[in-house]
């Protein structure tokens, strides 16, 4: 069999202009749904679960009715909600219902404080299985359960940016959420998670999706600006500025909970409720590798560093040989 080379340059050049073309814009617009579902992510250990039980608790003390789910399997999504008491998470739940013949009831995972109705998905054992299976498995549960006939003004689910398999980009790639909230800091590797999470946005986007990035929080907030700087380059909003603050790092650490009037805390979270509420999906520009170290100076990345490229003569090291030549060279008459 012979190959079409001319017809092969011909579909790969027509891959490449429809690949090239323009796709429908996210519309800028206040959310229409009653239920507003929001997925935020973020870098492991930047603060979502302190965003999100604050955010969550304060949206109900303002009459909201709000749904919590932590998609962690570190499943510490609710531990500040909740005192630092951890919750039965729905997937060892599920199994140990199975084993006995009995179902999931409602009571046997979800739980509620301050009016903020909340559940952990939780995950497998550590080499024990995937994490991003059990997402996937907790939705197909929380469907038998009823969960689109749910009667909720927010339902918040708090995913783990810095983790790329198919379960935790569950709510991008299937239209299952309506926008996007990230949460990251003045550094480099919570901002590395946040532009991954914006070429996720962008890459199903391209697809035909239609989620987008309605914002960024920026959690402990040391006032150095590339987070800020960072949400310019992308295009995306600034929803609040959590301050690198001692008083709110030892509440979080003792598991009180701050986003509620009755602290000074209270006006922040309430503003942040109120962005969050009618923040519309934008889509992001990502940044290449190049463009995100470009936000830090040259010292604190090491940015201005010139790759140079190994030689064989490098790699044998002490092994190498000098070996003969079998080419035969021609003096030129």
């Amino acid at each position: 069999m012979t190959l079409d080379v001319p017809n092969l340059k011909d579909f790969d050049a027509r891959l490449r202009a429809e690949a090239a073309e323009p796709t429908l814009e996210v519309p800028a617009q206040e959310p229409t749904k009653k239920t507003q579902i929001i997925a935020i992510y973020g870098k492991g250990g930047i603060g979502k679960s302190f965003t999100l039980a604050n955010l969550s608790h304060m949206m109900a003390e303002m009459g909201k009715r709000v749904l919590l789910i932590g998609c962690d399997p570190k499943s510490d999504t609710t531990s500040l909600l909740f005192g630092g008491k951890a919750c039965p998470t729905i997937i060892e739940t599920s199994t140990r219902k199975k084993l006995a013949g009995e179902e999931v009831k409602i009571g046997d995972v979800c739980f509620k404080r301050g009016g903020v109705f909340a559940m952990e998905l939780g995950g497998p054992e550590v080499g024990r299985g995937c994490g991003g299976r059990g997402i996937i498995h907790g939705f197909e549960l929380l469907e038998k359960l009823g969960f689109h006939d749910w009667d909720f003004d927010y339902v918040l689910l708090d995913f783990l940016g810095d983790v790329v398999c198919g379960g935790f980009g569950l709510p991008i790639a299937r239209d299952m959420a309506q926008k996007v909230i990230i949460v990251g800091s003045n550094d480099l590797q919570s901002l590395y998670v946040a532009n991954n999470v914006c070429s996720a946005v962008e890459y199903f986007r391209k697809l035909g999706g239609n989620v987008g990035v309605a914002g960024i929080v920026i959690n402990k907030d040391d006032g150095t600006g590339e987070a800020a700087a960072f949400a310019e380059a992308v295009g995306i909003p600034i929803l609040a500025a959590i301050p690198a603050d001692d008083d709110l790092r030892r509440k979080s650490a003792a598991y009180q909970i701050v986003g509620t009037r009755a602290t000074q805390w209270g006006d922040m979270f309430a503003g942040l409720a109120d962005s969050v509420a009618v923040a519309p999906p934008v889509r992001p520009r990502p940044l290449s590798q190049d463009g995100l170290l470009g936000l830090f100076s040259a010292e604190t990345t090491g940015a201005d560093f010139v790759l140079e490229p190994a030689t064989d003569t490098d790699m044998r090291g002490k092994n190498q040989t000098t070996k003969v030549s079998l080419e035969v060279v021609y003096d030129h008459v």
